[in-house]
């Protein structure tokens, strides 16, 4: 049956939306009713772009269990706060995302299993994403065709591991960044390599030079820890409910597949291997495979309830 939830709003920087709650049982039956509770959804980003990360928070009036957010047709998961009556979720808002305005249906259920569904729109706006030229080694640009079926496998195996999303949330806080410094590099520059178009940079470089140590941004688990065709010594950190850290270009690795890492701890160090034009640090971020601006993930972390 159609039953209506109360909602309550907030105005300022924060946004929500009135909504119906649809109530339903897995049979297709009316599900038993319980008592109503009031429902806010809220969302801060630095942003609202390409390659953004906003964080969703559901707050109730009672508790509520298994919440999760669908938007760009993906399923982000929520996770509680210290308060079982407010939930999160990280939302990412990949690179080729289309300007508009996209609805996210936040999902869930109260204590006594009903379930329900929030609508929250969100309004996408453009950006303008510089154009980098650079030259590199040809052979990295036109791969010779004897390495192109190692290039395959190394790229399957790395989007394989970005499909999975962990159930579990590994970190805890907010991220810090893995060397000194300001980043040199910005994410979303579009590449033109020895004047041959490429793919967008997805990832924010750090200049730094060999030998200097890379910290964890977070906790997580080591998922790879190789060497790789184009990024060279590369470590691959699970984060939890989807959320991966990628570091490129190591001169040497202080981790091993499937270690358990936890915040700053030492990773490996900054070197030159792969497709670059000296020594620096490449961390990429992916969330439930949206390609986000790690710089962007700090700021949404930094506003995270407790």
């Amino acid at each position: 049956m159609l039953k209506r939830w109360h909602i309550f709003d907030n105005c300022g920087t924060w946004a929500g939306l009135i909504v119906i709650c649809l109530l339903h049982s897995c049979a297709g039956e009316a599900a038993a009713t319980g008592p109503a509770f009031e429902l806010k959804v809220t969302h801060q980003a630095r942003s609202l772009q390409p390659g953004e990360v906003v964080l969703i928070t559901l707050e109730s009036r009672g508790p509520v269990r298994r919440v999760s957010g669908t938007v760009f047709g993906r399923d982000f998961p929520f996770y509680a706060s210290s308060n079982s009556r407010v939930w999160q979720g990280l939302i990412g808002i990949d690179l080729e995302t289309r300007v508009g305005r996209y609805t996210i249906n936040v999902r869930g259920r109260g204590a006594d299993g009903t379930p329900f569904q929030v609508a929250h729109s969100l309004q996408i706006l453009d950006k303008k994403f510089p154009t980098r030229r650079l030259t590199v080694d040809e052979q990295f640009v036109t791969p010779p065709k004897e390495v192109e079926e190692r290039i395959h496998r190394e790229s399957q195996r790395v989007e394989e591991i970005f499909e999975v999303v962990t159930p579990q949330r590994m970190w805890k806080g907010s991220f810090a960044v893995p060397v000194p410094g300001p980043a040199s590099s910005s994410f979303g520059r579009r590449n033109i390599l020895n004047g041959k178009p490429r793919s967008p940079h997805t990832g924010t470089d750090f200049s730094a030079d060999t030998g200097i140590p890379i910290n964890a941004p977070n906790s997580g688990k080591v998922i790879l820890a190789a060497d790789l065709y184009f990024s060279g010594n590369t470590v691959i950190i699970d984060h939890g409910l989807g959320l991966y850290s990628f570091f490129a270009h190591l001169s040497q690795f202080s981790v091993h597949e499937g270690d358990e890492v936890r915040a700053r701890q030492v990773i490996g160090r900054v070197g030159a291997t792969g497709r670059v034009t000296g020594p620096h640090l490449h961390w990429t971020v992916r969330l439930v495979g949206t390609r986000v601006d790690p710089l962007s993930l700090m700021s949404a972390l930094s506003m995270e309830l407790p």
